[in-house]
């Protein structure tokens, strides 16, 4: 006779995970390796379905667990507010322009672009473009018709698996970003900005303070913690005439 299991236990179904929110104790799931997969896709594979930021996601209609680490920053420095004008750079899948549009509400403008075809979002207008192409800060100051209150970048090169090389190539598309931010932004606006664990190099963050009123690093808790990834904050825009630029 096979033994009973312990009172209160439930089996799960083969193949099933229990899956609970951010913060909540969960099931583990592990991953065998198979026939034509990869230890690093394996394990890649055991990550994502371990992950309580996936499955909240997948759970409340968000497109990445990337939409978490926006909303944490946003309780933290207030940065999306009803009826905001804002520009999302990379941002497919599509998770930090939900979490805008969903915050700014009908009033708001939510502008999404990224090098990578996306899915459409309704109160998002989407476009393709690589941002670094020379034309394309000045298509997107066009598209936006007027000053922004706020500029997200969640833009990342593909990584080399070489940290220095990697950290330089994030660096380069955090400065495109600000130097576009501050022709953009109307005065009080913020900007966001993906970095690498290290923070922004000396000479940007100079840049930064200079034309914000506040710049500060973010790590958010729904950025995996073994991650180099970090952000940059930085609220309070001065304006080109204050700054004299």
């Amino acid at each position: 006779m096979a033994p009973r299991p312990p009172r209160g236990s439930r089996p799960s179904a083969p193949g099933k995970a229990v899956t609970k929110g951010p913060g909540e104790r969960e099931l583990s799931v592990r991953v065998k390796t198979a026939s034509g997969r990869t230890l690093s896709s394996t394990l890649w594979l055991q990550r994502q379905l371990n992950d309580p930021y996936v499955a909240a996601a997948r759970r409340e209609g968000y497109r990445s667990r990337a939409a978490f680490k926006l909303l944490e920053m946003d309780e933290k420095y207030h940065l999306l507010k009803k009826g905001a004008r804002i520009i999302d750079l990379g941002a497919a899948p599509g998770g930090w322009s939900q979490v805008a549009a969903k915050k700014a509400g009908p009033s708001g403008r939510i502008i999404a672009i990224d090098i990578n075809v996306f899915d459409p979002i309704p109160g998002v207008e989407i476009a393709q473009m690589d941002f670094l192409e020379a034309d394309a800060p000045d298509r997107l100051i066009a598209m936006a018709g007027g000053p922004v209150d706020l500029v997200l970048s969640d833009m990342a090169a593909p990584a080399s698996g070489h940290r220095p090389t990697d950290h330089l190539k994030i660096m380069a598309l955090c400065e495109a970003a600000i130097e576009f931010a501050v022709n953009v932004l109307a005065p009080g606006g913020s900007f966001v900005a993906k970095v690498l664990k290290g923070g922004t190099e000396n000479e940007l963050l100079a840049m930064m303070q200079r034309h914000f009123r506040s710049v500060r690093h973010a790590k958010p808790k729904a950025s995996r913690q073994d991650s180099a990834e970090a952000y940059v904050v930085a609220t309070g825009f001065k304006g080109l005439s204050e700054t004299g630029d």
